[in-house]
């Protein structure tokens, strides 16, 4: 009886031990899973990409990389990997080089035993062919918010399956929160693992929540003038330059970055010279009667008149706005075209009328698709209240090059659905700019770097500067559209 007693509990003993594994790899697996995984641009484009990503606790950093599905990791080289606590997670970071440019591959990465789902990203082929999308401004806090900007750029790339990457233009989420991050990546998380993304940092992002927007990607900030609040940075892809602004760095754009900008856009041979940066300088949106909005449209304007940028994409303001070619602020075939691509979510700001022709001149404006009251109206140059209901939605953008051609079509995925349960999507703008190829000749080799030294001493004349701006360029214009704002803020109740 004994025996059959102690047969009894071994038995037992047994179960409880084999029960218990799944229970112990399941909890192990849940602090090594692998989020927020995404593969940026890092460097030479034809050749390396850069991955980030998060996981509970701190883990090994490592990756897999395969092509036509065999693991091709030993030929390639990888940055030393990185894990650091990051708010109470562990963000993760490799970047690898050695890729063959035009080549498609995919990836897992992990901590060598538990991995991510499989990715995927396209090197570029160096040809003078390229596409992209933008979106912007999802600044989302909850999970329907983040599946309506979700659905936005997943129908971009259903429209253009192709794109090399997809340049998000800044406030990626609301409040820049680990929780909010978390439904991003829910909503994000497959596309992410897609595309190569080129970011840009916005002020939800970066502004006053430190180290958060650096930490999120992985990106090359060789040349980065500082990195606390976002990321100035540039790449080749195809015959285009990108020059990518932190419109965080003291408020708005530091000398340190003007200067960084300035010598960028003159060390490209490439025949296209494009910007994209989170805060717009021609808007007729909320945030266009601030400092800050101004400053970009004098002082950094004259950087991109100098460095002849051909077209310039911003967020920010939450509508759709493209200006003619401007050069020294005013209309100019030999000048830059500047797009504030409009909202991919669904926080939408109605136009403030009040500042047509005193922060913008009307007569700069190429399109505009305005909010008003919950609806998107299509301005058609006179009436400011025309309202087309297929309007109300997320806002998207397809631009493809081809040598010396540069195509930009606009579009908004309507929020509401046809009768039959169809998406609606609308073309709001459509662009073609031409220019002749081979006739851009460096003019500048020095080695484009601040260090910290030099941006601190920099830090005063740069808000000096801001400083000239606001009181003798911004207060007057301000002063003399308060009648107009408060006529506006009392019939419309707009300010």
């Amino acid at each position: 009886m004994k025996s059959l007693h102690n047969a009894f509990l071994s038995l037992l003993l047994c179960l409880a031990l084999v029960l218990s594994v799944p229970t112990f790899s399941f909890a192990q697996d849940e602090d090594c899973a692998v989020s927020r995984l995404s593969v940026c641009v890092n460097g030479d484009t034809a050749a390396s990409r850069g991955f980030c990503w998060y996981t509970k606790s701190k883990t090994d950093t490592a990756l897999k990389i395969f092509k036509n599905g065999e693991d091709v990791s030993s030929s390639l080289s990888f940055s030393a990997p990185v894990c650091k606590n990051q708010n109470g997670l562990f963000m993760h970071k490799l970047t690898v080089s050695g890729l063959e440019k035009g080549t498609e591959y995919t990836y897992i990465a992990g901590n060598g035993s538990v991995w991510s789902e499989e990715g995927s990203f396209r090197t570029d082929d160096a040809d003078s062919r390229l596409s992209f999308i933008t979106v912007s401004d999802v600044q989302a806090s909850s999970e329907d918010g983040f599946a309506k900007g979700a659905a936005v750029l997943k129908k971009a790339l259903e429209q253009n399956p192709d794109a090399d990457f997809v340049a998000n233009l800044g406030d990626f989420t609301n409040d820049c929160t680990n929780e909010e991050w978390n439904l991003y990546d829910r909503a994000f998380g497959s596309i992410n693992r897609s595309v190569t993304l080129v970011p840009v940092a916005g002020n939800h992002d970066g502004l006053g929540k430190w180290n958060w927007f650096n930490n999120m990607f992985n990106l090359d900030t060789s040349e980065s003038v500082q990195t606390l609040n976002g990321v100035n940075y540039s790449f080749d892809y195809g015959n285009a330059h990108f020059s990518v602004l932190n419109t965080n760095d003291l408020l708005c754009v530091s000398n340190a970055q003007l200067s960084w900008l300035k010598n960028d856009l003159a060390s490209t041979d490439r025949d296209w010279k494009i910007v994209f940066m989170h805060k717009s300088p021609y808007t007729l949106g909320k945030d266009g009667k601030w400092p800050d909005a101004l400053y970009l449209q004098q002082a950094l304007a004259k950087v991109l008149d100098e460095g002849n940028a051909d077209i310039v994409f911003s967020g920010h303001d939450h509508l759709y706005l493209r200006t003619k070619k401007l050069r020294d602020n005013k209309p100019d075939e030999s000048g830059t075209t500047y797009v504030l691509s409009g909202t991919a979510g669904s926080k939408r700001y109605q136009i403030r009328t009040f500042l047509a022709d005193y922060f913008l001149d009307t007569s700069f404006i190429g399109a505009l698709t305005v909010q008003k009251e919950g609806w998107a109206n299509y301005w058609n140059g006179a009436d400011w209240n025309s309202t087309k209901e297929t309007n109300i939605g997320g806002c998207f953008s397809n631009i493809t090059i081809e040598n010396g051609t540069l195509n930009l079509d606009a579009y908004i995925l309507a929020d509401e659905k046809d009768e039959n349960g169809k998406d609606v999507v609308t073309k709001i703008d459509s662009l073609t700019l031409k220019k002749d190829t081979g006739k851009n000749v460096p003019s500048c080799e020095k080695a484009n770097k601040t260090d910290a030294l030099d941006y601190a001493i920099g830090v005063v004349p740069s808000f000096l500067s801001l400083a000239e701006y606001t009181f003798f360029t911004w207060l007057p214009t301000f002063l003399r559209m308060l009648p107009e704002l408060l006529r506006v803020y009392i019939s419309e109740g707009t300010f």
